[in-house]
């Protein structure tokens, strides 16, 4: 698997322009991008990085990570997923990254999708969906997620994300209007995001093999 996740980062390569500031998302797969991003560190402006992890194998790299609000609107976001449906929607945030890889899919023009065949999916939710929260809303959230939609929220225990926040794990869902169920989640008092990306879905999926897959 891990030979498939490489393919697809070293082939998202070719959306690299000269000149530009790079979004970066997080993950096993996105490392194989950053790692032949760093073969080209000489042709780009800088990154955009959406983690922690993400940021120190950039500047290992030698890859300079700018700050989004400096940056501006980003002409290419590379990222990968937990799963990715027929319609390049996807559930993300195993990584716990979730927010700012949705801020900065948001602020970017192209975001292409890097992933092994295994994270292909005909309906979303097999992978429990990501809800990173407010602390203190825990508990809240989890109640109007389970009234809402029957699915199983877990909290993760022990994970912090990179803004202080808890994320908790929804299974046993089977998502067949992602966008209206991230619209409906996003309005409860507490959630900071929802590993949805469905109104916002990867313009290009990337699909790790010989010969890479991408799909529009």
């Amino acid at each position: 698997m891990s030979e498939s996740k490489r393919l697809a980062g070293e082939k998202a390569i070719e959306f690299v322009e000269d000149g530009m500031v790079v979004g970066v998302g997080t993950g096993s797969t996105v490392a194989f991008f950053i790692d032949a991003l760093g073969r080209i560190r000489d042709r780009i402006a800088g990154a955009v990085s959406s983690s922690e992890q993400s940021t120190e194998r950039l500047h290992r790299h030698g890859i300079e990570v700018l700050d989004l609000n400096a940056a501006g609107p980003l002409p290419l976001y590379v990222d990968g997923a937990d799963e990715c449906d027929p319609h390049r929607r996807l559930i993300k945030g195993g990584g716990a990254a979730l927010t700012r890889e949705k801020i900065i899919a948001q602020a970017s023009t192209r975001f292409v999708c890097i992933i092994d065949p295994a994270k292909q999916v005909d309906v979303l939710g097999r992978f429990p969906l990501p809800i990173e929260v407010i602390p203190m809303a825990r508990s809240l959230v989890a109640r109007e997620v389970l009234a809402r939609t029957g699915g199983q929220p877990v909290w993760r225990e022990g994970v912090v994300t990179d803004n202080g926040n808890w994320v908790l794990d929804v299974h046993g869902l089977r998502i067949v209007d992602p966008v209206a169920l991230e619209a409906e989640l996003n309005q409860i008092p507490g959630v900071v995001a929802v590993g949805l990306f469905a109104r916002r879905p990867a313009d290009v999926v990337i699909v790790g093999g010989e010969p890479p897959l991408v799909l529009r």
